[in-house]
């Protein structure tokens, strides 16, 4: 038995769950759900006792793996549904700003030659379904970021997201220079000394 799919996930008021075959929707404050599950795991919706609860058809592994799966996304979904997810980014560097423009982030990291008087060298669109907001624009020096909060309902497309512009200026480990993760911890390098000659 799985240990994380035979653990019932418990649905708070102000959430709505329908299960209809293998098609579940969830329904909350901060907007609605719904996902296919597979073949091999079947959902059930108490109301009384507000749980949903995962079992699998038989015992092999993809069975089983498809057990704890289908619990982690419905757990997601609900809490999802009932109070979103987020994901804060953090631009280090001197001169490196971001800012938002109706649906396409605009960041200024450092490449100088790909703008070309655009004013802005990456111009990544925000997908339906998670919304941006610029904390603090610009960065100022090495130590106060520019910050940038991703959040949505949906956890894949949230974690997805910031995946992405992370990807776009990685942070370098001599300076710390790049986009990270709130909280990330950067393995810093020491940077080659010039020793005199004598």
């Amino acid at each position: 038995m799985s240990r994380v799919g035979k653990q019932p996930v418990a649905v708070p008021p102000g959430i709505t769950v329908k299960v209809a075959g293998q098609r579940i929707s969830v329904k909350g404050p901060r907007g609605e759900l719904t996902w296919e599950a597979p073949p091999t795991a079947a959902v059930s919706f108490d109301e009384r006792a507000r749980v949903v609860s995962v079992t699998r058809a038989g015992n092999d592994r993809q069975s089983r793996a498809n057990h704890g799966l289908a619990r982690a996304l419905i757990a997601n979904m609900v809490r999802g549904a009932a109070t979103g997810f987020e994901r804060r980014l953090e631009i280090y560097g001197t001169g490196y700003n971001c800012k938002l423009q109706g649906k396409v982030l605009h960041l200024n990291v450092g490449y100088s030659g790909r703008n070309r008087g655009r004013g802005s060298q990456y111009e990544v669109p925000v997908p339906d379904g998670v919304e941006v907001v610029v904390e603090v624009p610009a960065a100022r020096g090495d130590n106060e970021p520019a910050k940038v909060l991703i959040k949505g309902t949906d956890k894949q497309k949230v974690g997805q997201f910031a995946a992405e512009v992370r990807a776009i200026r990685k942070t370098e480990p001599y300076r710390g220079k790049g986009i990270r993760y709130e909280g990330e911890h950067i393995k810093r390098k020491q940077g080659k000394a010039l020793s005199g000659t004598g």
